[in-house]
């Protein structure tokens, strides 16, 4: 490469023989040539005057000084091999170019600075000092990027006071690879074309672009944040293609349901960036504040069902029923908007209690029933307490525990219930200590719970595996339950109705509480259901698994 050999030599001759090696070199790399020719097209000299300099040279005769060191080392290198080690550093080229650019440089300096400017209160320093928006000469940086074609740069840009900026660089992009530009930079030039405040000349420029091009910024120098350890699993489906407040749907990312995203930046209040923990780059999805913001101006279109009561196997006329409420919070927090959760991974562990959750009629209690006496080594439940008298011959612990209503008021009244209701002027409901009760003899619980205890439930306290249990479709249940009664499992047949109802029950019981699901089955095969339950409690003993990060801390 072409090294000036004078200091009197001008750059546009430097920039000349730059663009004939442009055209003839074969052994010069491309990147290389339009990165110096952009130097000597813009040299340091300026017919612009700074009032403020903060750098000063000590001396501008390098060249002279250096001369004159080898004419003194001259009658020793031949005897010394220090002098003549020294003798070699200093007639290197590229270390005489460097003393050769020091005096041009120092020769362009003003040797007397005007004084600094302060301002006080709301002075704007714009308006009292016209040129203090030109940046100093040595802060303009070329900098030279290699684009691969079909991928996004990863680098979006805004317009702040006229100049156009380069706001977020997503996390493993091509630019944040490099780690060449950073936030805060502001883009002069691309490939020798200003491209002022208008974002529609970069855009140009970057899809015209072929392998590389070479940027003229003013440098920000912010530092890189490393990536943050913090995983979210989402709760409901995103696609950037159809958002239209997305800054740029290129680099947004696509996620669903029950997804593991890595949250690897948060600066912006409304746009995250965050990768799939499987791999792949990072990419642009909504905050938990952009996403609320814009969720609460959708209607829901959900109504909640009425929690179901204990009592349904329990037969005899029903005289008054006070539908179940949980302990902690009856209403379950019916309006909060559950958009991210932050979860940890842990190593593989037994899980407490198995929580089945599903509409009435979906078979819930039959699904119960087959796993309590599938291993009841493995499996326990808990037995409800009651306020009425024992039938003739009903025994103490079979089917329910017996105690008085005064007894069983106080203890609701202490918190000592997971759910309780009234029938037929009669109290039932499940104690908490029962359930610790099965889970320290060994036994993972299982409860057929309303939705609603899932507050409760789903806890470092319980650590439990909450399965819901969908509603086939509706002639698929009318098959069921006919079989059902042909094998006399129950004693009626429902109504197309009762059938319908439960549903509808299941889809609007899906909606409300997914986001709290750990598994969900389609209840069309009780045997083929069973085998699934069976198979994903032992995946999650064996493997590791992402539990709330409540759950850990």
């Amino acid at each position: 490469m072409p090294v000036a050999s004078t200091r009197t030599e001008p750059a546009q001759q430097v920039a000349d023989v730059t663009s004939d090696c442009t055209t003839n070199s074969t052994t010069a790399n491309d990147l290389d040539l339009i990165f110096l020719k952009g130097i000597m097209e813009n040299p340091l000299e300026s017919d612009e005057t700074f009032e403020e300099q903060h750098l000063s040279p000590v001396q501008k005769n390098n060249v002279e000084l250096l001369q004159e060191i080898l004419s003194d080392l001259n009658p020793f290198k031949d005897t010394s091999n220090t002098a003549a080690e020294l003798t070699d550093i200093l007639t290197l080229p590229h270390f005489q170019s460097l003393l050769e650019t020091h005096d041009k440089v120092a020769a362009q300096v003003n040797d007397n600075p005007s004084p600094m400017r302060i301002y006080f209160g709301d002075d704007d320093p714009d308006e009292c000092d016209p040129t203090s928006q030109h940046p100093p000469p040595d802060a303009i940086r070329m900098v030279g990027i290699r684009k691969v074609a079909g991928e996004h740069l990863g680098v979006t840009f805004k317009v702040d006071h006229g100049e156009l900026v380069i706001s977020r660089i997503i996390h493993g992009g091509m630019v944040d690879q490099q780690g060449l530009l950073h936030v805060g930079d502001i883009i002069k030039e691309v490939n020798g074309r200003e491209v002022g405040q208008d974002p529609r000349v970069l855009q140009e420029e970057l899809q015209a672009a072929g392998g590389s091009m070479v940027l003229k910024i003013l440098p920000s120098y912010h530092e890189a944040i490393a990536p943050k350890q913090l995983f979210f699993k989402c709760h409901y489906d995103y696609d950037p293609t159809k958002d239209n407040l997305i800054p740029c749907k290129e680099v947004g990312l696509r996620f669903e349901r029950g997804d593991i995203l890595q949250i690897v930046n948060q600066d912006d209040v409304n746009w995250w960036q965050a990768r799939h923990v499987e791999g792949g780059s990072a990419g642009l999805i909504p905050s938990q504040m952009l996403e609320e913001k814009r969720k609460a101006f959708v209607r829901r279109d959900v109504e909640l069902p009425p929690a179901g009561n204990l009592c349904t196997a329990v037969g005899g006329k029903k005289k008054k029923k006070v539908m179940y409420v949980t302990t902690r919070n009856a209403d379950f927090d019916r309006h909060e908007i559950l958009l991210y959760e932050e979860v940890a991974k842990v190593p593989p562990f037994k899980r407490k209690t198995l929580i089945l959750i599903g509409a009435q009629g979906v078979g819930r209690r039959r699904m119960k029933t087959k796993l309590l006496l599938s291993d009841t080594q493995l499996f326990g439940t808990t037995i409800p307490y009651t306020s009425r008298k024992p039938k003739k011959g009903e025994r103490e612990s079979r089917m329910f525990a017996f105690t008085s209503r005064s007894k069983m008021e106080t203890d609701i009244k202490n918190g000592c219930y997971l759910e309780h209701g009234e029938y037929d002027g009669n109290l039932y409901g499940i104690k908490i200590d029962s359930i610790h009760e099965v889970v320290e003899a060994g036994r993972i619980c299982i409860l057929d719970a309303n939705p609603q205890t899932l507050k409760v439930l789903r806890t470092s306290e319980f650590l439990p595996y909450v399965i819901f249990l969908q509603a086939p479709e509706l002639e698929v249940l009318k098959a069921i339950n006919r079989s059902a009664v042909e094998a006399e499992i129950v004693s009626k047949a429902l109504t197309d109705e009762e059938l319908q109802r439960t549903c509808d029950e299941s889809a609007k019981l899906q909606t409300a509480y997914g986001h709290l699901f750990d598994l969900c089955i389609v209840n069309d095969n009780l045997d083929e259901t069973y085998r699934t339950i069976k198979a994903a409690l032992e995946t999650v003993t064996k493997n590791p698994q992402w539990v709330p990060v409540s759950w850990v801390f």
